[in-house]
C-alpha cells in the first residue's frame, strides 16, 4: 500500500477538541514545548460547558484551578491574577480565566467546531499496513454548516463528559418513562437565582437521584429555596440513594483537605437533618411513572413506589462520548471507559477516598499511538477528577509529545484526599456500614469491609440526625 502524501506529522498541529480548562491548559502547555496547538471548540466562547453551571462555586480556590503555564502566556497581556484563596463561580472561572487564555492563543482556538471523527489517514480501525506513519484525521463540521478534515500529528481529546449525563435507570439506561417525562427531568444542578428556575421548584416536591458534590449542591440549595420567605414555603426533597448510608455519605466532613468540599457535605447534611429533605437508601430506579394527577412516581427494581414528585433531578453522574473515535483503537477500561493504565488508580470499586496517585501520558496511552484522552474524558465514568489532574496530564502529554520522556515521567503534583469514599467494596453497595468511626472517609479498609454483607437489609426512609451543623460553599 502507497504510503499518503501528506505532509511529515512533524509538521503538524496537534489538536486539541475542547477549549475548557484542560484543553487550553493542553494549548499552553504544547507552545511551551514549541509544538504547534489548534483547539477546537464546538461551542460559541472558551469554556462552554463550564458557562452552564455558572452559577455553581467551586470547591477549589484559584489556586487549584489556573495552570502555571497558561499563567505563564497569560502574563504579557495584562491579564489579572484573582485572589488565590478565594472560590470562583464556574462564571467566574470561564470569564476571568479561560476566555483570556482562549484569548491569548488567537486564531489557535476554533469556535463552532465541532469534531465529529477522528481516523488515521487512508486507513480505517482494521488496517495495520503503515498505520503508525500516518498522520490523524480530524473531521470537523461548523456552525456554519462546513466542512473540513484536518491532519494532525496527535490529538488530545479534552472534550469531557458534560454533555452525556447518565441517566435514572439503575441499569445505566434511560429508566422506562424517563424520556416521557423529560420536561419534568432535569441533569443539571438548578440554578435558583433563575425566576424561571426557581418557579419550577419552589413549592413543590422535588426527587434528587445522587451521592455526589452535584447533588449535594442540590439538596442544599432545595433547602436554601425552602427557607426562603419569598415563595419557598412547601419545597421539599427526596434524596434517593443507590447504596446504604455510611460514614462518608455526605463526604470528608472537617476532615476533607478541600474544605469547601467538605462543607458542601455538611450543608446537604444539615438539609436532611432539618427536614428539608428526606433520604431513600438501596433505592435503584426501573421507572417512572405518572399518578392519576400526573405528578412522577420512582419505582424501584424491587417493586416499592415512592411518594408522587413534581420534578426530577438526575445527578447520577456523566460519561463519555466515544462516539466520534471510533475507528481509533483505543484501551479503554470495560467498566469505566477509562484508559486501561489509568482505571485501576481511579476505580471507585477499589478505592477508599479516591485518592489517586499523579499520573501521565504513560498512564493515558492507548494502542493508537498519539491520542490521549486527557481532563474528565480521561477518567470515563469515575467520580473523582480534580482540574490539577487534568493540569498535571496535560504537561506530561505535551513533554512525551515533544520527546521529553524523562520530563513526561516525572510527578509534579500532590493531590489533596479527595474525600470521596465509595470503594472497599461499599461503592454502590445498598446496605453499608453507618459506623464511621471504623470505616468512615478516608480511613483504611479492613478486610472485613472488602467483601459484600451477604444479607441486604431492606432498604427504608430515614430521617438523619438531630443537630443543623452550619456549612457554605458548593462545588
Amino acid at each position: 500500500m502507497p504510503a499518503t502524501t501528506a505532509p511529515p506529522t512533524g509538521r503538524l498541529p496537534v489538536v486539541v477538541v475542547g477549549a475548557g480548562p484542560v484543553g487550553l491548559a493542553a494549548a499552553a502547555h504544547l507552545l511551551g514545548r514549541d509544538l504547534d496547538p489548534l483547539v477546537l471548540e464546538a461551542g460559541e466562547r472558551a469554556g462552554a460547558a463550564v458557562r452552564e453551571w455558572a452559577h455553581v462555586r467551586l470547591f477549589s480556590t484559584w489556586s487549584e484551578v489556573t495552570d502555571p503555564a497558561a499563567e505563564k502566556l497569560l502574563a504579557p497581556t495584562g491579564w489579572v491574577k484573582p485572589d488565590l484563596t478565594t472560590y470562583p463561580t464556574g462564571g467566574e472561572w470561564a470569564e476571568r480565566y479561560l476566555q483570556p487564555l482562549a484569548d491569548a492563543l488567537g486564531g489557535r482556538v476554533r469556535y463552532g467546531a465541532r469534531v465529529t471523527g477522528v481516523s488515521r489517514a487512508g486507513r480505517d480501525r482494521v488496517v495495520d499496513a503503515e498505520r503508525a506513519e500516518q498522520p490523524f484525521t480530524v473531521h470537523v463540521a461548523y456552525a456554519d454548516g462546513r466542512e473540513e478534515r484536518i491532519l494532525a500529528r496527535a490529538v488530545a481529546d479534552a472534550s469531557g463528559t458534560w454533555s452525556t449525563p447518565s441517566p435514572a435507570g439503575a441499569d445505566g439506561l434511560p429508566a422506562p418513562g424517563e424520556r416521557a417525562a423529560a420536561g419534568r427531568v432535569s441533569y443539571r444542578v438548578p440554578d435558583l437565582d433563575d425566576p424561571a428556575t426557581r418557579a419550577r421548584y419552589a413549592g413543590r416536591r422535588t426527587a434528587v437521584i445522587g451521592s455526589g458534590a452535584s447533588a449535594f449542591t442540590a439538596l442544599a440549595a432545595l433547602a436554601s429555596l425552602a427557607k426562603s420567605e419569598d415563595g419557598g414555603t412547601g419545597t421539599h426533597a427526596t434524596w434517593i440513594l443507590r447504596r446504604g448510608l455510611s460514614g462518608s455519605t455526605f463526604g470528608g466532613g472537617s476532615a476533607d483537605q478541600l474544605p469547601a468540599r467538605g462543607a458542601l457535605g455538611l450543608a446537604a447534611k444539615a438539609a436532611v437533618d432539618e427536614g428539608h429533605a428526606d433520604a431513600v437508601t438501596g433505592f435503584r430506579t426501573r421507572a417512572i411513572e405518572h399518578d392519576s394527577n400526573g405528578r412522577l412516581v420512582l419505582v424501584a427494581e424491587d417493586g416499592r413506589r415512592l411518594d408522587p414528585v413534581d420534578e426530577v433531578i438526575v445527578l447520577t453522574g456523566l460519561r463519555p462520548d466515544l462516539s466520534f473515535l471510533g475507528e481509533l483503537r483505543l484501551g479503554l477500561d470495560e467498566r469505566l471507559q477509562a484508559p486501561v493504565g489509568l482505571a485501576p488508580l481511579i476505580d471507585p470499586n477499589q478505592h477508599s477516598c479516591g485518592t489517586v496517585y499523579p499520573h501521565g501520558a504513560t498512564e493515558l496511552a492507548h494502542p493508537e499511538p498519539g491520542i490521549y484522552l486527557v481532563g474528565m474524558k480521561s477518567y470515563g465514568r469515575a467520580p473523582t477528577f480534580l482540574a490539577l489532574t487534568g493540569y498535571e496530564q496535560v504537561r506530561s502529554v505535551a513533554a512525551a509529545l515533544a520527546g521529553d520522556h524523562e520530563a513526561a515521567a516525572r510527578v509534579e503534583l500532590v493531590l489533596p484526599e479527595t474525600g470521596v469514599c465509595g470503594g472497599a467494596g461499599l461503592f454502590d453497595q445498598p446496605q453499608a456500614d453507618n459506623s464511621p468511626a471504623e470505616t468512615g472517609c478516608c480511613a483504611t479498609p479492613t478486610p472485613a469491609a472488602t467483601e459484600p454483607s451477604p444479607v441486604t437489609p431492606t432498604p427504608r426512609l430515614i430521617q438523619l440526625g438531630t443537630t443543623s451543623p452550619t456549612a457554605s460553599g458548593c462545588c
